[in-house]
């Protein structure tokens, strides 16, 4: 099941997080500590506050569970038309990830703006990519 939050104008698409909350992500019996509903409260008033410039989803499960949580950044339609791609986040358990995360989609996401440092330090392959890369070691 997928939940949507956001009001946007027509054939705008904006900066989206997909946040993993299926067997490992948001689940405080594997991640005890973490303010899982919190975490998902603030980026859906963040999608609110955004006037549209932000939107987030929910996904059931995502794949790299012993990344957990992660958080899928797509870029906007304009970052997309500049060439870039959607950027997997791993770990992403605390308040500061949580900023960071927040701080680069309002800043416009991949193709529109470079992610945090602390941030980039935590993009990981897509499940597809890491496939790849496993069959060609």
């Amino acid at each position: 099941m997928t939940t949507t939050y956001a009001i946007r104008p027509f054939g705008a698409r904006p900066c989206t997080l997909v946040v993993c909350r299926g067997c490992c992500c948001g689940d405080a019996r594997k991640k005890p500590g973490t303010d899982h509903e919190g975490q998902l409260t603030r980026m859906r008033e963040a999608a609110v506050a955004s006037g549209g410039r932000l939107a987030v989803r929910t996904s059931e499960c995502l794949g790299p569970c012993g990344q957990a949580n992660v958080i899928v950044v797509q870029p906007s339609a304009e970052g997309r038309r500049r060439g870039a791609r959607a950027t997997w986040i791993g770990w992403a358990l605390d308040d500061d990830a949580t900023d960071d995360v927040l701080t680069w989609a309002a800043a416009g996401g991949p193709g529109i703006a470079e992610p945090p440092a602390t941030l980039a330090l935590q993009v990981i392959p897509p499940p597809s990519e890491a496939r790849r890369r496993a069959e060609r070691a």
